[in-house]
């Protein structure tokens, strides 16, 4: 049986209610504070910007710190209510989606990593439009993953696993540009390497945000999509 917002609202226990509730504000925080650090490493990339590069770098101890804290929560959340069903699939799915959103907040500090070595090299990379391009796509992605979880939206997390064939297909043009650039100019080896790391990194944010969609879908419909084929997934949604 599918669940809505409403079904986290009416327990006998408004502590139980307060608690749950509580849970999934401070991941949708933890998600707002790493969808932030993925843009502000894109835009030090992109502009330049060291003292932005250097804040994502730091910032990522505050993403490790809600990691912990959220994962305290959630325990503490099954040791004094021993939550059954639904109750307990929500609590589940939180505990997964902050795993996935540490590893997004490690990729992008990554990518401020390589930004300033980037800019102690001196010169700006081709393959900067490709950056752009599949960094506002993952950016995106995890937004709108972010936006189905608070929504208790199934219908939505499908679509988001769709988008992920996208980013891979964007991924594997631009990886294919960087290596003729490299083949045309061997003085652009270096600094296109560094662009391809990037470009990684921004795959595996979008694989990330494909695992956030498949935890909302578990939560709602009850039902494990990892590794399922995207049409069965969608009659998982629809039924």
């Amino acid at each position: 049986m599918k669940i809505t917002q409403d079904t986290y609202r009416h327990h006998i226990s408004q502590q139980f209610n307060a608690e749950l509730g509580g849970l999934r504000n401070h991941l949708l925080v933890m998600g707002g504070l790493v969808e932030q650090q993925v843009q502000n490493a894109l835009k030090a990339l992109v502009e330049g910007d060291s003292a932005l590069a250097e804040q994502v770098r730091l910032g990522d101890k505050e993403v490790d710190r809600l990691e912990l804290a959220i994962d305290e929560e959630s325990t503490n959340v099954i040791a004094r209510w021993q939550p059954a069903a639904s109750d307990l699939r929500l609590v589940m799915s939180v505990v997964k989606m902050v795993a996935d959103l540490e590893r997004i907040g490690d990729e992008a500090k990554k990518i401020a990593k390589m930004a300033l070595r980037l800019l102690d090299e001196g010169q700006a990379p081709r393959g900067y439009v490709e950056v752009r391009q599949i960094g506002h796509h993952v950016t995106e992605m995890v937004r709108d993953a972010l936006n189905a979880f608070a929504r208790f939206d199934p219908e939505a997390a499908l679509v988001i696993m769709k988008e992920d064939d996208s980013v891979d297909v964007e991924y594997k043009s631009a990886t294919r540009a960087l290596a003729t650039s490299m083949m045309e100019d061997p003085r652009n080896i270096s600094q296109c390497l560094s662009v391809m790391w990037v470009l990684r990194a921004l795959e595996r944010i979008g694989d990330h945000a494909c695992n956030l969609a498949e935890q909302v879908i578990f939560m709602v419909a009850g039902k494990d999509v990892r590794h399922t084929p995207l049409d069965e997934a969608a009659r998982i949604v629809e039924r």
